[in-house]
C-alpha cells in the first residue's frame, strides 16, 4: 500500500472527455512528480437523486461508495463547469449526499477552474459555500484558474501545456502539504511551502 498522501479527484461534468476530465487526468499523470498518489471518482452518473430519507443506514450502495472514497482520500480536488451560473445539478447531488457523513469535514479541499477568463465564478462560488458547509477545509492556494482549450490536449486527451501542468502539480503538492499538517497525520513528501499564485 502507498505511503503516498492520497488526493481524490472529482469531476463535476458527466461528458465524456470534457474539459474537466482532460483536466483531472493531467493532475492524475503529474501526480507521482508531486509526490503523491491520485484517485478519480467515476460514480457521478450512479448516484440516485440525494432524498433525505436515503440518507441513514444502509446508504444506497453508490452513496456508500462515494463516501468511502472520500473517507480514504487525505484530500479533495474538483474541476467542474458551470451551467446556468452555478454548479451542474448533478454534481451539486453529489454534494448533497457528502453533508450527512463526516468523511470531507476538515479534509483539505481545492478546486481547479479550467474556464475561459471572466467565466466560472458562480460554480466557484457555489462550490465555497457548499464545500464550506460540509466543514471541508478549503485551501486556498490551492483553488486556482488553469483555463484549458483544446489546442492544449493532445493525442492521449492530456494537457501538453508545461506551464499548465506545473501549476497542476503544485496544486496537488499544496494539497499534500495541508493533509500532512492535520492532526495525527504522517508528514508527507510534498512540501507546503509551494507558492502558486491563482
Amino acid at each position: 500500500m502507498s505511503s503516498l498522501p492520497l488526493i481524490l479527484l472529482l469531476s463535476g461534468s458527466l461528458r465524456a472527455g470534457s474539459t474537466n476530465e482532460t483536466v483531472l487526468r493531467t493532475a492524475q499523470a503529474v501526480g507521482p512528480s508531486a509526490g503523491v498518489a491520485t484517485s478519480f471518482y467515476d460514480g457521478l452518473a450512479g448516484l440516485p437523486h440525494f432524498n433525505p430519507d436515503d440518507d441513514n443506514d444502509p446508504l444506497p450502495p453508490s452513496v456508500a461508495e462515494l463516501r468511502a472514497a472520500i473517507e480514504r482520500a487525505d484530500a479533495v480536488l474538483v474541476c467542474t463547469p458551470e451551467y446556468a451560473g452555478t454548479l451542474p445539478g448533478s454534481f451539486k447531488n453529489l454534494l448533497d449526499w457528502t453533508v450527512g457523513g463526516t468523511e470531507i469535514c476538515d479534509k483539505p479541499a481545492a478546486w481547479v477552474n479550467a474556464a475561459a477568463p471572466g467565466r466560472g465564478q458562480g460554480a466557484e462560488a457555489t462550490l465555497r459555500s457548499v464545500l464550506g458547509y460540509t466543514g471541508a477545509d478549503i485551501v486556498e492556494a490551492a483553488c486556482v484558474r488553469v483555463p484549458v482549450d483544446r489546442g492544449m490536449v493532445g493525442p492521449d486527451g492530456l494537457i501538453t501545456d508545461e506551464e499548465a501542468r506545473r501549476r497542476l502539480r503544485a496544486v496537488l503538492e499544496l494539497l499534500a502539504g495541508a493533509s500532512a499538517r492535520r492532526p495525527g497525520a504522517l508528514e508527507s513528501p510534498a512540501g507546503g511551502d509551494t507558492k502558486l499564485e491563482a
